[in-house]
């Protein structure tokens, strides 16, 4: 576990003024995943000046190196799209540009929008510079400007070394809950009541017969195979789907488990882990599955993909009951049908159904509310994405990116409100917040 205390995760407003301050403005959004490349769009579209930090030399975070599929749009049941606004506008440049296409999910679980990690790089690319967004690259937030309980802006880690960026709002999309946590917002960390759902490297095979074993069969043949001893396959089941690229087939099927994502050397472990379980699975495929007999590794992803971590305890802890129940809400800031996916169940993967609580896709949806953005604490700050304040198992349905696009695009427009009032976050008015999200697409 981190060491960490407040006095190396934060500096005082009269201290940031020792560092190069290197842009000053309404909002700073941390991450420049699906939930932050929203949230900066959004900020930006309603007239805020915005910076995007992120620390890669990218946008699109996990969907543009760890997966190619967006889960979350559909319902599973009846096929209603639950999903609209920034999220659906990168779904729908994709498709024109020949880069995206819908596919069944492999077990039930909706619709997916399977797309070209490559070219979703450019559309965030072209959707931040459009909506007037500043993106710094190669920036890593290190400790958070913090002034009576507020945030006021962070500083980061730079090619040019440690400045300072300054905000009226900071939204924090970095999946971890780094800025909440250096906030000294209240936090779930799920690694330590071993409940944390395990991590996956992915990985993609070239020269797949179009005709290869259906899933059914992979399944039973990694069954097979993995309890006679000739295999060691932590995930006895998973996708192997088709892609934008003929003959390639991108993979979700490696395990590794019990692994606290925000530990160092736990977390450098399981990038080791997961490269070895790549060669296994795919001598594996190569060996054993149809389809796969000339198939070569063409990569595997850049890091490896982390499901769950630390999570905020926000205003609201939105709870698998909700979620099981399809619970509405006044605050609802974005919808979802997502089945309860829970990785943690040793060889196999726990599936509850929105209205059913079994197997049973009924079409329902429940609402994600607006508290679940908010922290407890610390002003000047709301949360989007996997980190929002959510139990394990309500968590394990509305981290699709779908909902994370949806979320972005929420805390956003919300943070580009409460700056041009000159309130907090917390101080928004609902009503105001939702009749914008719909005005711009949104379905709340």
């Amino acid at each position: 576990m981190s060491t960490a205390t407040a006095s190396t995760v934060q500096v005082s407003v009269s201290d940031a003024g020792r560092y190069p301050l290197l842009w000053d403005g309404d909002v700073i959004v941390a991450g420049g995943g699906s939930a932050g490349s929203a949230a900066a769009v959004a900020a930006a579209r309603q007239g805020a000046s915005v910076l995007l930090v992120e620390e890669s030399a990218y946008l699109g975070g996990t969907g543009a190196t760890v997966l190619d599929t967006f889960y979350g749009f559909y319902a599973p049941g009846t096929g209603e799209r639950v999903v609209g606004g920034i999220g659906w506008e990168v779904c729908q440049t994709l498709t024109a540009r020949g880069g995206a296409f819908e596919r069944a999910n492999t077990y039930g679980a909706g619709t997916g929008v399977t797309y070209d990690p490559e070219l979703l790089k450019v559309v965030w690319d072209e959707l931040a510079q459009a909506a007037g967004a500043g993106v710094l690259f190669h920036a890593r937030a290190t400790r958070v400007v913090m002034g009576g309980g507020t945030v006021g802006g962070l500083l980061a880690e730079t090619v040019a070394g440690p400045v300072h960026v300054r905000a009226t709002v900071v939204i924090d999309a970095t999946g971890d809950a780094d800025i909440a946590w250096r906030a000294g917002a209240s936090l779930e960390r799920p690694a330590a009541q071993r409940a944390v759902q395990p991590l996956t490297q992915t990985f993609r095979l070239g020269g797949v017969d179009p005709g290869a074993a259906p899933s059914a069969e992979l399944h039973r043949l990694m069954r097979v195979h993995a309890s006679s001893g000739e295999y060691d396959l932590p995930r006895r089941e998973g996708s192997a789907h088709r892609t934008t690229a003929p003959g390639v087939v991108h993979t979700n099927m490696t395990r590794v488990s019990g692994v606290d994502p925000t530990d160092p050397w736990q977390l450098s472990a399981a990038e080791r882990e997961g490269r070895r379980q790549v060669g296994e699975y795919t001598r594996f495929l190569t060996e054993q599955v149809p389809g796969y007999g000339h198939a070569f590794l063409v990569s595997s992803a850049a890091r490896i993909g982390v499901r769950e971590s630390r999570r905020l305890v926000g205003e609201y802890v939105l709870t698998r009951s909700d979620v099981l129940d399809a619970r509405q809400f006044d605050d609802a800031i974005a919808r979802c049908g997502a089945p309860v996916e829970d990785h943690a169940a040793g060889h196999q993967t726990i599936w509850q159904y929105v209205g059913s609580g079994d197997q049973t896709p009924t079409g329902r949806t429940y609402g994600v509310p607006y508290r679940c953005l908010l922290p407890r604490e610390a002003d000047g700050l709301l949360v989007a994405g996997r980190c929002l304040s959510a139990t394990h198992g309500a968590h394990a349905s509305v981290r699709s990116m779908g909902q994370c696009m949806a979320m972005g695009q929420a805390a956003g427009t919300a943070a580009a409100l409460a700056a041009a009032a000159g309130i907090q976050p917390r101080a928004v008015d609902i009503r105001t917040l939702r009749k914008e999200l719909t005005a711009a697409g949104a379905l709340v």
